[in-house]
């Protein structure tokens, strides 16, 4: 795979993780109500992520309410907010800075070596981006399986378990951290090493001409 595919495709993949950590930070799915064992299941499924809580009804009514204080917020629920937040800033300027980076941009096209670090940048951002997402699904769900286990005298289907946010994050750590990772391999070192020769190799060629 060329440079400029690589770049390419690593910028897609951290695009699309972006998008999906942006989905996942949103929807209120981070724990959801657990239906296992034998006991009747009841009508109603709870679901709470880190901004909102919601009672989904058998009747498809699905009723939501914002988390009133964050000073009364759990500290998990607290710091996976924080996390996420910063992963989408990170995110977003590594979407800025990677595009100007790219070799398949016009932007900076006279100076290839300053364009190639300007490319790794980008993917610094989104492996940090990446990281970020991961530290936050992985905390929460640490959390959520925790009060699981401990939570032994309430029945299990009064329990809470994963929710599809966390697969969401975990996939979307994933592909940032991929894309980031392909756009890193950016070497400017060999791109100067190149330019050299070239300038090195031009006044002798002349020299044995004349």
């Amino acid at each position: 795979m060329g440079g400029g595919a690589r770049e390419l495709a690593g910028y897609l993949a951290a695009l699309g993780g972006w998008v999906a950590a942006l989905a996942a930070a949103v929807l209120p799915q981070w724990r959801q109500s657990s239906y296992a064992g034998d006991a009747i299941i009841t009508a109603v499924g709870l679901h709470e992520g880190l901004w909102m809580s919601c009672a989904a009804q058998s009747t498809g009514q699905v009723q939501c309410r914002l988390h009133d204080s964050l000073l009364s917020l759990n500290v998990h629920i607290q710091t996976s907010r924080a996390l996420m937040v910063i992963s989408l800033l990170l995110g977003f300027f590594g979407i800025i800075v990677s595009v100007v980076g790219m070799k398949c941009t016009k932007v900076g096209e006279d100076d290839p070596v300053t364009k190639s670090r300007i490319a790794v940048a980008g993917g610094v951002l989104f492996v940090l981006s990446g990281l970020c997402t991961l530290a936050a699904v992985s905390l929460y769900a640490t959390r959520v399986t925790y009060e699981f286990f401990r939570e032994s005298t309430v029945p299990i289907n009064a329990r809470y378990e994963f929710g599809s946010a966390l697969f969401i994050g975990w996939g979307a750590a994933s592909l940032t951290l991929l894309g980031g990772s392909l756009l890193c391999c950016s070497c400017p070192a060999k791109e100067r090493r190149g330019q050299q020769y070239y300038r090195q190799s031009q006044p002798s060629t002349a020299r044995e001409y004349v």
